[in-house]
């Protein structure tokens, strides 16, 4: 952060701020449009494309900005960019193709439609910032490939408890302790959640029903413990982890074998604990001589200490990926190799043939986390390629549904991936 805030200043003295692409504008698309154009220095948001064009025209107002053009080509965008304007444009290709934007911001949750701006962004040579743990959690050791091969940064977000857990860990590594064990801190879990039984909550705070349902439901926490693995190499000790309860996070020091998490590191997550929000990294050392500084520190008796930060403010951060990526060529959160957990799709009901998956956050399925081999042992349907299967095989509430119980639709981008994803990487 030290560094990264003197580099945005360095190109706001020299009048080039970082142009960036926004690719959805709902709650949190909004709220980082805002950070930039207001709070930060060095950003500019050079366009955005959102599905209604009102509320791209509002998440500009509310960022200050009044003059905005509509364009209809990359060549019109870049023109516009270079007069030191800002456009909506018709369709995120158009943003993605434009040579004056240095990074595309995705921040729409959806797996399909964001697969298609992720693989454009990269294939013209775009930076990559995914708000989008769905998306990342299924075809993100993919996508870090082709980043790689077009000489691009592919990364999820400073801000989000991933991002968050990932500072940590580095920081755990530089100052000479091992990380064993990492997650998130979670509220609550209730599988059997529904979009009409987080209506009016999702109602409260301006948000989609299915969204506020995948926090409930366990889906979004497994899809950002999937990233986290992917980025870590940590696996997790069971399906669906372990999810001990506790009353404060520093609780999850002593809740595991220090032995056990050398020889297996793993991610997990501490349920119901304070301080309620955020992400932790449990950092090993049994140095005696070190031991004496951290009970000085009121960091416990060791071998394993808890260091956690207490909230995550994604909408306020995320940016700071864009500028690490656009300004260091550094991931904040992004897959060592290929795909250590995956998330698998699980019958929020009693499943019949005939039925449609309604996918992330509806009524017929969640999503829970597991090593990826055991997925591919028992031929598990992935959660992010569930939305408009049909099943084909009953299954029962609570159970794992297979890719042989379902009927995948045709000619969609993100099963094309998941499958390269799979032969790429054996």
């Amino acid at each position: 952060m030290i560094i990264v805030d003197s580099a945005l200043r360095q190109r706001a003295a020299e009048g080039d701020p970082i142009r960036v692409g926004v690719i959805g504008t709902g709650f949190m698309g909004r709220g980082m449009v805002d950070q930039m154009m207001r709070r930060m220095t060095g950003f500019d948001v050079a366009a955005i494309f959102s599905r209604t064009r009102e509320s791209a025209e509002q998440a500009y107002s509310a960022a200050g900005v009044r003059d905005v053009v509509h364009v209809g080509d990359s060549d019109r965008l870049d023109d516009v960019v270079a007069g030191g304007g800002h456009a909506i444009v018709s369709d995120p290709g158009i943003i993605c193709a434009a040579s004056r934007v240095e990074a595309v911001m995705e921040i729409t949750g959806d797996v399909e439609f964001g697969a298609t701006v992720a693989t454009d962004a990269i294939r013209h040579r775009k930076h990559l910032v995914l708000v989008n743990a769905e998306l990342d959690a299924t075809v993100g050791p993919m996508l870090k490939v082709m980043a790689d091969e077009a000489g691009v940064v592919m990364t999820n977000a400073d801000g989000d408890e991933p991002g968050v857990a990932m500072n940590l860990l580095r920081f755990v590594s530089s100052v000479g302790y091992k990380p064993v064990l990492a997650g998130n801190i979670k509220g609550f879990i209730d599988r059997h959640r529904n979009p009409e039984t987080q209506a009016e909550f999702a109602r409260k705070h301006g948000q989609q029903p299915k969204m506020i349902t995948s926090f409930a439901d366990g889906t979004k926490l497994s899809m950002e413990s999937t990233v986290l693995a992917n980025a870590t190499g940590f696996g997790v000790a069971r399906r669906g982890m372990i999810g001990h309860r506790c009353e404060h996070v520093r609780d999850m020091a002593n809740l595991f074998d220090p032995d056990e998490l050398l020889e297996r590191p793993i991610i997990d997550y501490a349920l119901g604990a304070q301080p309620g929000s955020g992400a932790f990294v449990v950092g090993h050392d049994d140095d005696p001589e070190r031991s004496l500084y951290m009970r000085y520190f009121k960091m416990g008796d060791g071998p394993n200490y808890v260091f956690y930060r207490p909230f995550h403010l994604v909408h306020l951060e995320a940016p700071l990926s864009v500028a690490r990526a656009v300004l260091f060529d550094d991931a904040a959160v992004s897959p060592m190799a290929g795909p250590v957990c995956e998330v698998l799709a699980t019958a929020k009901r009693d499943l019949v043939p005939g039925d449609i998956l309604d996918g992330i956050g509806g009524f017929a399925c969640y999503g829970v986390i597991d090593n990826s081999s055991s997925i591919r042992a028992d031929n598990l349907l992935p959660m992010g390629l569930a939305d408009g299967c049909r099943v084909v095989r009953a299954v029962k509430m609570d159970h794992p549904i297979g890719l042989d119980d379902v009927e995948i639709p045709e000619g969609r981008l993100i099963d094309a991936l998941w499958r390269q994803q799979r032969e790429h990487f054996g």
